[in-house]
This record gives structure tokens, C-alpha cells and sequence, in this order.
């Protein structure tokens, strides 16, 4: 017999956790919708292996769906829409149905590419400078000593 408390785990919770997570609940909410503390949590995906493969599927779920969402902030989108007028003296309100357009947003642009083409794209800061023949920098300082009555200050 296992020392220590019986778990509160049941079947049903991986099922609820897959759902929570394809919402966007984090470790913390899932403790929270359990009333059990994270630690618990992390004990029932290490412990619970039906309960990690939930918890897998409900976060990749998410994940994908913010990664489509990036990926159309990026290269921009259309959908349809429609504006409701209520003209003066009318009954009924008037309903213009039309086609949206989301421009292409640079940001999304930018955190796209960093991530998927690092190398082309990532800020970078070349450290490996060198001086003539590869030798270090070689560099002086000048001081130069100002006069004002020399050079036209008042």
C-alpha cells in the first residue's frame, strides 16, 4: 500500500483538462477549476499519463490556433461583416453587408520570420570584429584643446 493521502485524480479530469487547455487555461487556472495547488497538478502529469496526453492536446490545440491567428495578422485578411443603419423616419434598420480587409500588420510580420527564418531575419550583433590583418582594433584618442576667442565662440 502507497504511503501517504489517496490522490483526488479521477478519469473525468483529463477529458475537462483537454477542454480547458484548447481555452487557454494555464497550469495555474486548471488548479484553480480543481481546487487542488499547481504542485498537485504537476503530480497528476507526471503520475497520470492519460492527464498529460490531455493536457498535450488541449495546449497544441491552442498553440495552433494563436500560431494561425499570427500568421494572418501577418500577412493581413478578409472577412465579412455588416453595418447597421437606423436612417431618420425609417421602421427598420438598414443592413449593408461588405468585405473587411485587415492590412498586413508589420510586427506579426517580424516575430514570424525571426522565429521561422532566424538566421535571415534575427537582430544580431556581429561581436567578431577585428582590426587590419585580423589583429585587434587599434584605435587613439584625440583631445583637442578649445580656445573660444579662436573659434568664434562668445
Amino acid at each position: 500500500m502507497p504511503a501517504g493521502r489517496p490522490t483526488d485524480y479521477r478519469t473525468e479530469y483529463a477529458e475537462q483538462a483537454r477542454k480547458l487547455c484548447r481555452l487557454g487555461a494555464t497550469d495555474a487556472e486548471l488548479a484553480d477549476f480543481f481546487e487542488v495547488s499547481v504542485k498537485t497538478i504537476y503530480n497528476w502529469r507526471n503520475t497520470q499519463e492519460e492527464f498529460l496526453q490531455a493536457l498535450h492536446a488541449g495546449k497544441d490545440a491552442a498553440d495552433n490556433r494563436v500560431e494561425r491567428s499570427l500568421y494572418q495578422r501577418a500577412v493581413g485578411y478578409e472577412f465579412d461583416a455588416v453595418k447597421i443603419f437606423m436612417p431618420a423616419g425609417a421602421d427598420n434598420p438598414v443592413y449593408a453587408p461588405y468585405r473587411e480587409h485587415i492590412p498586413p500588420e508589420f510586427g506579426s510580420m517580424k516575430l514570424w520570420l525571426c522565429n521561422r527564418r532566424g538566421e535571415e531575419w534575427r537582430d544580431k550583433i556581429d561581436h567578431s570584429l577585428s582590426g587590419p590583418d585580423g589583429g585587434p582594433i587599434q584605435g587613439e584618442i584625440v583631445y583637442r584643446i578649445v580656445d573660444p576667442a579662436k573659434d568664434g565662440a562668445k
